[in-house]
Order: structure tokens, then C-alpha cells, then sequence
């Protein structure tokens, strides 16, 4: 029969191995690729779009999800709190080492939020420099609006700061014992309190969308190899149909057939 041979263990495992990778490349990675395209197309929109309009009053977004109007310029009026401080570590800016400062900023007449001062470099190594004082008058700054990090590993002391593995409101005020308005505001250069203030994100379109044709390009390759070596196996001279064909034609020969050979056999 032509297709026994699609009934062998070895081309059993074949074929799963095939069809789960196929199935992941056009299920998963190229879905996953795709996503990855559009929320940084979308991340390219808002930031050209920040950039290009005036800022508003911070109040005007607070009800609003900060996925929604990420990026966006803002304007806080209020007074910062450097007793709950922290520092978020192990962050690379420009390719190299920082801290981020994260300060509590309490908003007239509104909530407290988190402002991201911008970052600093590391001293010895590893240690938090000095970090400039913030303003202790009622200040306004402009900022731009960022979702919160999804890292939440609780905060911890060292080298006499409050520091974090992430920028996450949450977290931050639970070490500082506030209740902080989720997501966080990110100044821009200039702005009073300010460190070195955080580069906006490169405007390039990432290599997200070809990653994902090249998923779809190894799935296609898989299924038609396989497809390719079933139908040279089904057709005559198949290297497994011949193998099998091979064994099934190979007869042991009885105890009695063997003597009876041997006795024919001409002595040496």
C-alpha cells in the first residue's frame, strides 16, 4: 500500500514536529511580530502628534486611561514630595547605565502623581550620585504622559535611597506609604526639578513587520518540504516504500532449509 509508510513512527514525529512549528509560526511569533509593528506605529503617532501640539492642564486627562493618552504634553501645578523619593536602577539610557528619579508631585486641589525627573549616572560603578534638590515652592511643569512599568517587586533601601526595579506608581507609593494616581508623567528638558531629562523614543518603524513575514515565509518553507518529500514517497521508488517493500520480501529460512544447504554445498 503507497501511504503505509505515512503510518511509520519516524514520519509520525515528522510530521507533528511540521505542523506545530507552521501552526506556531502563523498562530503566534508572526501575530506577535504584527502586534509589535502596530503599537510602535502607534508609539511613532502619539509622540509626532505630542510634539506638535501645545501642552494642556493635566486635570483635562485624569479621568482618562493613560494607554489612551500616552505621551500626550501635560501641565502639573503643584508642589513635589522628596521624602518619598525613589530611584528606579538598573536602566540604560543612551546605551549606557542610569537611575531614573521618581518624586511624588502633590497637584493643587488634585491627587498625587508620579513625575519622572529624568535620570542620572551611576558613580563607582553601581552607587546613586547626589541628586539635585527639588523646588520646595509651588512649581508648574510640563510633562509628557506615560503608562506605568509592569514590574511590581516591592522597594527596598540602599545607599540611603529608596529604589525600585521599576517605574510603577504603585509601587512607589506603597513604599512611601501615598496613594499615587496610576501611571507616571515624564519631564521634559528645562522644567524646574528636572535631572537630565529622558530622550523621546527613536521614530524608526523597527524591524517588527519583516520579523513577521520571515515567521510566515519558515512556516510556508516547513509545510512544503513536508509536502514535498510525502508526495516523492508516495510516488515508485520512495527510499521508505522501498525499505519497507524490502523487508517485507526478506524470509527467514527454517533450521531444516539451512542443513539441506549445507549438505549440498561442495566440502572445502
Amino acid at each position: 500500500m503507497r501511504l503505509k509508510f505515512l503510518l511509520q513512527p519516524g514520519w509520525l514525529a515528522l510530521t507533528l514536529a511540521v505542523w506545530v512549528f507552521a501552526g506556531a509560526c502563523f498562530t503566534l511569533l508572526a501575530p506577535w511580530q504584527f502586534s509589535r509593528d502596530a503599537e510602535r506605529e502607534a508609539q511613532n503617532h502619539a509622540v509626532t502628534s505630542s510634539v506638535r501640539t501645545d501642552p494642556v492642564p493635566v486635570a483635562t486627562l485624569l479621568d482618562r486611561p493613560n494607554a489612551e493618552v500616552e505621551w500626550r504634553r501635560v501641565t502639573l501645578t503643584g508642589r513635589y514630595l522628596p521624602d518619598a523619593q525613589a530611584v528606579a536602577r538598573l536602566r540604560t539610557v543612551q546605551g549606557e547605565a542610569a537611575f531614573e528619579v521618581l518624586t511624588p508631585f502633590r497637584l493643587v486641589d488634585g491627587p498625587v502623581v508620579l513625575v519622572d525627573r529624568g535620570y542620572v549616572r551611576p558613580v563607582n560603578g553601581i552607587k546613586v550620585p547626589d541628586l539635585k534638590p527639588v523646588p520646595t515652592d509651588e512649581v508648574s511643569v510640563t510633562a509628557l504622559v506615560r503608562r506605568d512599568e509592569s514590574d511590581t517587586r516591592d522597594a527596598f533601601q540602599e545607599d540611603r535611597h529608596r529604589q525600585v526595579y521599576s517605574v510603577n506608581s504603585a509601587v512607589v507609593g506603597q513604599a512611601a506609604g501615598l496613594d499615587i494616581r496610576p501611571g507616571y508623567f515624564q519631564l521634559t528638558e528645562g522644567q524646574p526639578g528636572v535631572e537630565e531629562a529622558l530622550p523621546l523614543p527613536k521614530l524608526d518603524a523597527g524591524p517588527f513587520f519583516s520579523y513577521a513575514l520571515q515567521w510566515i515565509a519558515f512556516g510556508a518553507m516547513a509545510l512544503g518540504g513536508w509536502l514535498y518529500f510525502t508526495v516523492r514517497e508516495i510516488r515508485p521508488g520512495g527510499a521508505l516504500r522501498a525499505q519497507d517493500e524490502g523487508r517485507t520480501k526478506v524470509r527467514r529460512k527454517s533450521v531444516a532449509e539451512q542443513l539441506a544447504e549445507d549438505e549440498a554445498a561442495p566440502a572445502r
